[in-house]
């Protein structure tokens, strides 16, 4: 479950259709990526970077109720796992491509938010997701194939996915945007093919270890708090 209550969100929205690709890497690779302020967090040895492509869905101001038309749009994260020197765990993220031209307005916290043409397509347990970074040749497509639900996830499967909060750094300030949501129900998935290029433009070199890679149908009454200076 999360590790605090949003009791007065900001936002509350659904995250659907998603997957996950994790690669571990050296944990030195992605130190020298993060800001001043922020950690590596490991787990059995390695960073992790993940690149996560979903479905945003049901996004309305707190406390508007979730009704049909609401707004639903893909967007694609690149991230890695990250801890604050007193042991506070989040997600650092390298992008978050999207679709919707409101989005990118959350830079003004620092959300590396950047506009993208996006499509998710399902066909039975074969999903293909793609994408390409407006006014950057920036861009990937990835297919895979669904598999059964995982009824006992590991505690790297949970390490991996149950991360509440986010940090950002704007103008030398560190800020956290906390996040509650039930814990993601996972299903093993397979990668069929995978081309990208957005870890290059991070400036992540490639990996050579497999990735481990998630499919979840998604969680829904996500409550996305107000940012705040991290403690």
């Amino acid at each position: 479950m999360a590790a605090q209550r949003v009791r007065l969100p900001m936002l509350r929205c659904s995250w659907v259709t998603q997957c996950f690709i994790h690669w571990p890497y050296p944990p030195e690779t992605v130190r020298r990526l993060l800001p001043h302020g922020l950690e590596v967090d490991e787990c059995a040895g390695a960073a992790w970077v993940s690149l996560t492509p979903f479905v945003m869905a049901d996004l309305r101001p707190h406390p508007l109720p979730a009704v049909p038309g609401l707004p639903r749009f893909p967007e694609t994260n690149l991230r890695t796992y990250v801890r604050r020197p007193g042991g506070r765990r989040g997600l650092w993220f390298f992008s978050l491509d999207v679709t919707n031209p409101l989005m990118p307005a959350a830079q003004a916290v620092g959300v590396p938010y950047r506009l993208a043409r996006l499509h998710v397509a399902q066909e039975g347990d074969r999903l293909e997701y793609t994408g390409t970074r407006c006014r950057a040749d920036v861009s990937y497509r990835l297919a895979v194939r669904c598999g059964e639900r995982i009824t006992q996830p590991t505690d790297l499967d949970i390490w991996l996915t149950s991360r509440w909060r986010a940090y950002t750094r704007r103008l030398g300030t560190l800020w956290e945007v906390p996040v509650e949501h039930e814990p993601w129900p996972l299903a093993g998935a397979a990668i069929e093919s995978l081309a990208e290029n957005l870890r290059d433009a991070a400036g992540l070199p490639p990996c050579e270890a497999e990735p481990l890679v998630h499919y979840s149908p998604g969680v829904r009454d996500v409550r996305l708090g107000f940012a705040r200076p991290a403690r």
